[in-house]
């Protein structure tokens, strides 16, 4: 009885059970980029409210705050905080999702193979009939 398959490709030999683990490992650590690209996003949400939500809290009192440096500093706040932040967190996805751009690239791939085989396929059909 045989515990563990081999897998003849070619000349290589593949053994499933290791293969099949270090898919799963992969995967795996796939599911935690993601979900640690998610929790970025969440906190980043939270956190650009919060700082928002006091600002305007603080600029609406403006009457009442003596020291002027203190709203420059937290309109400064409102607007590079999430500007910055947020380029990190593009960043972020771009890495976690690279795979998904590889898709579009392949699809981009094949319609221009669609597009030149029919155009190959016009001037073909053209220069028959000459």
């Amino acid at each position: 009885m045989i515990t563990n398959p081999l897998i003849i490709v070619g000349t290589n030999y593949f053994d499933m059970e290791n293969y099949n683990q270090e898919k799963y490992i992969r995967a795996k650590k796939k599911v935690k980029q993601i979900k640690g690209f998610y929790t970025h996003l969440a906190v980043y949400t939270i956190i650009n409210l919060i700082i928002f939500i006091r600002g305007n809290i603080v600029i609406f009192l403006k009457s009442d705050v003596e020291n002027k440096n203190l709203l420059d500093w937290i309109d400064w706040n409102i607007f590079f905080t999430p500007v910055l932040w947020g380029i990190g967190l593009f960043f972020h996805g771009l890495f976690v999702f690279q795979n998904r751009f590889k898709v579009l690239k392949n699809w981009e791939d094949r319609k221009m193979k669609e597009f030149l085989e029919k155009e190959e396929e016009n001037l073909h059909y053209n220069n028959k009939w000459e």
